[in-house]
This record gives C-alpha cells, sequence and structure tokens, in this order.
C-alpha cells in the first residue's frame, strides 16, 4: 500500500458552509452574506463578521462560486477597457475600480484596445460571451450602447443609459491659470492634448474660456499642440522645442498633463532656461512621480483612484437594480502648489 506523502497529510480538508454555521451558532444565511461582502452585511455587527472571517480561515472554508452564481444568476465579473494599461492616468483610475470591485466580491477582465475602433467594437461583444455583467470605459470613445449597464470615466459621450464619471474641467483651468495669474504671470502658453484624447476638447475649451474671463491673451504663437501617443516625458519636448524656435517670449506654461510637463521642464533646462526662476510650469493630473520631480511639480491633482472607485460603485449600483442613475458624476479637482511655479520676473 502506498505510502502517504507527508505534504497530503499536512493538507486541510474544507469544510462546508453548514459546518461553518454550527461552529460559530450562526445561520448559513449571515455567514453567506458576510462571506460575500454582501450590502446587506452592513447590519451585522463587526466583532460578528471579524468572527466569521476567522473562523473560515482557520477552518479552511472555500465559498462555492459556482453555487453562488447559479443561485443569483450573476457572474459576479465585469469589463473593463482602457486604451493602454501603462503607468499614470490609467493605471490611477485602473487601482481605485480594483480596490472597490475586490471589496465587492467583483473580478474583472481588462482589455487594451490601443485606440483601435475594431478592437472597441469587438471587445465588448467579445467579454459579454464570457459573462461579463457591465463595463467600465476609461478614456474610450462610445457611439452606441451595448445592452449592458456601461459607466465611462472621462468618456464625455452623452448616450442613454451611460453613467459618466468626469473631472470638473471648468474648475480646473480655473484653479491653474488663476496660480499663474496671482503670481505676476501674463504671457503663458499653453498645450492642448492630443486629438484621440477624450479630455482634449473639453479641457481645451475650458482653458478658453477660464483665460477670457481673466483677461488672458491666448495669442497662436504660444499655443502649441501635442501629436505623439506616448506615455513617456518626450511627449512634451517636441511641443517646447517649436515654442521655442517661434521667438515669443512666455513665462509660464501651462501643460495638457503631468507626463508632458516634466519633458517641457528637461526641454526648457537643455534651452538654458530655468524653472521656475524664469519659466513657470503646471501640470495636469498629479501621477505620483510629479510630486518628486526637481523641482516637485506644481499640478491639478485629479482624484484618478476616486474616479475609478465612483465608477466601480456606480456600476454595481447599476448592475444591483439600483433605479435613477446620474447620467454624470462630476468630481472636483484641487491644486497641488508645489515648486515648479513663482512669481513672474519683473
Amino acid at each position: 500500500m502506498p505510502k502517504k506523502r507527508e505534504s497530503d497529510e499536512g493538507e486541510q480538508k474544507s469544510v462546508s458552509l453548514k459546518s461553518l454555521a454550527a461552529h460559530l451558532q450562526l445561520s448559513p444565511a449571515t455567514i453567506s452574506l458576510v462571506i460575500n461582502k454582501s450590502p446587506r452585511a452592513q447590519s451585522i455587527p463587526k466583532t460578528t463578521q471579524d468572527r466569521i472571517f476567522e473562523a473560515a480561515r482557520k477552518l479552511n472554508y472555500k465559498p462555492n462560486f459556482f453555487a453562488r452564481s447559479l443561485r443569483s444568476k450573476k457572474t459576479f465579473t465585469v469589463g473593463v477597457l482602457v486604451p493602454e494599461a501603462r503607468e499614470g492616468y490609467s493605471t490611477m483610475v485602473i487601482r481605485g475600480i480594483e480596490n472597490y470591485l475586490l471589496d465587492a466580491g467583483y473580478f474583472y477582465f481588462m482589455a487594451s484596445h490601443h485606440r483601435r475602433p475594431d478592437l472597441i467594437d469587438q471587445y465588448p461583444s467579445m467579454l459579454m460571451e464570457r459573462s461579463v455583467e457591465g463595463f467600465i470605459m476609461i478614456d474610450t470613445v462610445l457611439n452606441e450602447k451595448i445592452g449592458v449597464p456601461v459607466v465611462t470615466v472621462s468618456g464625455h459621450q452623452k448616450l442613454d443609459g451611460v453613467t459618466n464619471v468626469v473631472l470638473d474641467h471648468r474648475r480646473a483651468a480655473e484653479l491653474a491659470l488663476r496660480h499663474l495669474v496671482e503670481l505676476g504671470h501674463k504671457d503663458i502658453a499653453f498645450m492642448k492634448g492630443q486629438s484621440f484624447s477624450s479630455d482634449t476638447e473639453v479641457r481645451w475649451d475650458s482653458i478658453c474660456r477660464a483665460a477670457r474671463e481673466l483677461k488672458l491673451n491666448m495669442p497662436p504663437e504660444l499655443c502649441v499642440e501635442l501629436l505623439e501617443d506616448t506615455v513617456s516625458p518626450q511627449l512634451g519636448i517636441p511641443v517646447v522645442d517649436q515654442l521655442l524656435r517661434r521667438g515669443h517670449p512666455f513665462t509660464a506654461l501651462f501643460a495638457f498633463n503631468d507626463t508632458s510637463a516634466i519633458g517641457a521642464i528637461h526641454s526648457l533646462r537643455e534651452a538654458g532656461l530655468r524653472v521656475p526662476e524664469d519659466v513657470s510650469v503646471v501640470g495636469f493630473d498629479d501621477i505620483p512621480l510629479a510630486a518628486f520631480q526637481n523641482p516637485a511639480l506644481t499640478t491639478v491633482r485629479q482624484p484618478l483612484e476616486e474616479m475609478g472607485a465612483a465608477a466601480a460603485r456606480a456600476l454595481l449600483d447599476r448592475i444591483q437594480g439600483v433605479t435613477g442613475f446620474p447620467a454624470e458624476i462630476l468630481v472636483e479637482p484641487e491644486l497641488a502648489v508645489r515648486k515648479s511655479t513663482a512669481p513672474a520676473k519683473s
């Protein structure tokens, strides 16, 4: 007769929900609510919830996902579409989505479409074949409804049945430009985003409006547009080189995002200009690296993780049948003032 391996003897057999309930002297329904992190579990005392999780760990209780799915007729899975999951804006939004979904007991599939229209059209169908219950789409152009609940982050399209989580860009532009005006800057260069970015037009319109209200000129010589599709600081270098070749003096630059702002600072230094002594620079997003640049970057802070969490919360509300969902969730920006801005040279 074969001898048992030591590793087999050390394995702990998992217990059933009924056995765990008997051990804790609680009802199986109570344990199921807590283990599955149901919203109704909020009414159960935390001490009881802690007891349940501790006992489940010690007794090696494994929830039966398939049984849960069959009972509820749900897969507890959603799809997340993103242009590219590269460091910066998208990864911070995804972090907020992921944390909220994990706490709610949901799983997600993520697909990067690289802004290809064919993939944007195909991926929803492919993921619905895998039984996702809804979608979160980040910086993704959605032109038509797809048959399941959808929440977008910075989508800006107004479609029936779609909830959009979006920053208050008017307030963001006002915060950045007012800060520069209060520092005495009048000759400000402006960087517009790439044509394919969902935020470009609404942010540019907001900047133009804020400039008018603050009586700032926006001469064409001081307006440049990003062209490259990269998350490298290289993004900001050619457009700042272009500004400098034009020869129109400026004492401040409002960049489209933090990545382009970091590249802009490099280009300005290569041209012999100091930041912020000669040119102040303001970024946008407040990615983690912004505070650790030299100088630390003044930037408009988008609460990106909060936006991701808000999108996940809105989607699960929709999936769980909450009625009266909003068409738009407006998120407030803040200005993080650091060392890349200073009073204009007199």
